[in-house]
């Protein structure tokens, strides 16, 4: 029983560092990647689409038009 842990042991994600500290990192780089795409998209989302055609009544004008 001890021989078969001792043989696991460097299998096991827990107890072999170097693997471990490997996936860990390129989960936070996929995390990372993953953030960013997604910001950019939904900042493409959610893009200023331009000048509104916005009816002002002229009375509210700089120079205003009284009847």
């Amino acid at each position: 029983m001890q021989q078969e842990a001792l043989e696991n042991q460097g299998k096991d994600f827990a107890h072999n560092w170097v693997s471990s500290s490997r996936f860990v990192w390129f989960c936070q780089v996929f995390i990372i990647i993953a953030f960013v795409l997604g910001g950019c998209y939904s900042l493409y989302a959610h893009r200023y689409k331009g000048k509104p055609e916005v009816n002002v009544p002229e009375n509210t004008l700089y120079n205003p038009k009284y009847k």
